[in-house]
C-alpha cells in the first residue's frame, strides 16, 4: 500500500492519539465507549484540518468580485488587394488586408452578488477603432461599462444602466462565442454596444427574458448633437429547452438632429437550433425601415436573411458554413453612390480547432457578390469580393 506524505502524518498522530488516550483511560478508568469516542473526534479534527480548500477559477478574486481578459489577434488577405490595406466600409471586425493586427482585446472586471451587479471592460484593437469613430477620445476604449440592482426579493427583475452589448442579433464582438471567425452582414449593420437603461426580467424555470430599454440612439455612447428623443427598444428570448433559442429585438428612435429626425424603426429576429450534439442550426432576419424626410409617410427599406450551419466534427474540430443576402437599395445603412446602391449575397466557410480550453484558432474564406461595382479589384470597380482570415482567440 502506498502512503502520500499527508497521510504518513495523519496515521502518526492517530497512533499517537491512541496511546495517549488509551494510558488517560488505563489511569482515569473510561469505559470503551468513551475511549473510542474520543478518538473519533481528534480523527475528525484533524482530517478537516488537513482538507484543501478548492480553488477559485483563474481570475475569481472573490465569490463577488472577478477579473477576465479576451485578445483575439487576426491576420486578413483581401483579394481585392487595397493599397490603404482597409477593407470595404462596411465591415466593422477583422477589417485591416494584409497585416497582423487585433482585432479586440480588453480586461473586463466584474462584480456580482444576488441584490447587485456591475461590469467594466476597457479594450483596444481594429474592432474598436471602426465601431467607436464617432466618440469622443476619452470614451473610444470603453468596451462595457455599466452597473444595475435588483428591484424585487421574490422575482429576477433588474434595472441596468450604463454600456451594454447590443441587443441585437445573435453575433457580438467577442469572436469566440460566435459560429464564425468574421461577423455578418447581419450583426456588422446594426449595433454591436449601446447606452441608456433598461428593466429586465427572467422567469423562474429561465425559459422567457424579457427587457424594455431606453437608448442614446443607434450604436451611441454620446447622443447626436442636437437630437433630443430617446430611442425605445425590446428584447424577448424564449428557451423552451436547452437546444433551441427563439429571439425578437427592436429599436425605435432617429440617428439624427432633431431639425432633419426621421424616424427609424427595425425589427431583428433569429433562432438556434441544435438539432444534434454534432449539428446545429441558425437562422435570421433583420428588417428596418426610416423615413425618407422628417415628417413622411414614406419610408426607404433595407432586409438582411442570414443562415449558419455548424458541424461538430470531433471535440476540438467544428466547421461553419454561411449564407447571407444585405439588401439596401436605398442606402440607408450603406450607401454606395451606384444605382442599386448596396445589393449583395455573402457566403463563408469557417474551420474552428480548439487547442486548449481557452485558446481557439480559426481560418475562414468568404466572398461577397453584388448587384452593382461596389467593391475595388487592383484599384477597378468590381462586383465581388474574396477574401480570407485566420485568427487566435484567447480568453482567461
Amino acid at each position: 500500500m502506498k502512503f502520500t506524505y499527508n497521510s504518513l502524518i495523519v496515521l502518526s498522530i492517530f497512533g499517537l492519539l491512541s496511546a495517549k488516550s488509551n494510558s488517560l483511560n488505563a489511569q482515569n478508568s473510561l469505559s470503551e465507549a468513551e475511549k473510542q469516542s474520543i478518538i473519533q473526534q481528534v480523527k475528525k479534527e484533524v482530517l478537516d484540518s488537513l482538507k484543501e480548500k478548492p480553488k477559485k477559477p483563474f481570475g475569481q478574486i472573490s465569490d463577488a468580485f472577478s477579473i477576465s481578459g479576451y485578445l483575439e489577434t487576426y491576420y486578413t488577405y483581401d483579394f481585392g488587394n487595397p493599397s490603404n490595406h482597409t477593407r470595404p466600409s462596411f465591415t466593422y471586425s477583422h477589417n485591416r488586408h494584409n497585416e497582423i493586427n487585433l482585432n479586440l482585446g480588453y480586461i473586463k472586471a466584474a462584480f456580482n452578488t444576488d441584490k447587485v451587479r456591475a461590469n467594466l471592460a476597457l479594450a483596444a484593437g481594429t474592432y474598436m477603432n471602426a465601431n467607436y469613430a464617432s466618440e469622443p477620445n476619452v470614451l473610444k476604449n470603453i468596451y462595457e461599462a455599466n452597473g444595475g440592482f435588483k428591484i424585487s426579493k421574490k422575482h429576477d427583475l433588474w434595472i441596468d444602466a450604463g454600456i451594454f452589448s447590443s441587443h441585437i442579433g445573435f453575433e457580438s464582438a467577442v469572436g469566440k462565442d460566435n459560429w464564425t471567425l468574421t461577423r455578418s452582414l447581419f450583426a456588422d449593420n446594426s449595433p454591436y454596444f449601446e447606452t441608456g437603461a433598461k428593466i429586465s426580467y427572467t422567469t423562474p424555470n429561465g425559459k422567457w427574458f424579457l427587457s424594455g430599454l431606453v437608448l442614446n440612439g443607434w450604436q451611441r455612447i454620446q447622443r447626436v448633437d442636437g437630437n433630443n428623443l430617446p430611442a425605445f427598444g425590446h428584447q424577448i428570448t424564449y428557451k423552451p429547452n436547452s437546444k433551441i433559442t427563439l429571439n425578437s429585438s427592436s429599436f425605435v428612435g432617429s440617428d439624427k438632429p432633431d431639425s432633419t429626425r426621421q424616424m427609424r424603426y427595425f425589427h431583428n429576429l433569429y433562432g438556434i437550433f441544435q438539432v444534434h450534439e454534432k449539428f446545429g442550426v441558425t437562422v435570421g432576419f433583420d428588417i428596418g425601415a426610416e423615413q425618407k424626410s422628417k415628417g413622411s409617410s414614406a419610408y426607404n427599406t433595407w432586409f438582411t436573411p442570414v443562415l449558419l450551419l455548424k458541424v461538430n466534427a470531433t471535440e476540438k474540430l467544428s466547421i461553419t458554413a454561411r449564407g447571407e443576402y444585405f439588401s439596401d437599395a436605398n442606402g440607408v445603412i450603406i450607401a454606395t453612390g451606384t444605382p442599386n446602391n448596396f445589393q449583395a449575397f455573402g457566403y463563408s466557410l469557417n474551420l474552428d480547432y480548439q487547442i486548449h480550453n481557452n485558446v481557439l484558432w480559426r481560418i475562414e474564406g468568404r466572398g461577397f457578390t453584388s448587384k452593382d461595382k461596389v467593391f475595388m479589384m487592383n484599384e477597378k470597380a468590381n462586383n465581388n469580393n474574396v477574401f480570407i482570415t485566420t485568427a487566435i482567440a484567447i480568453s482567461f
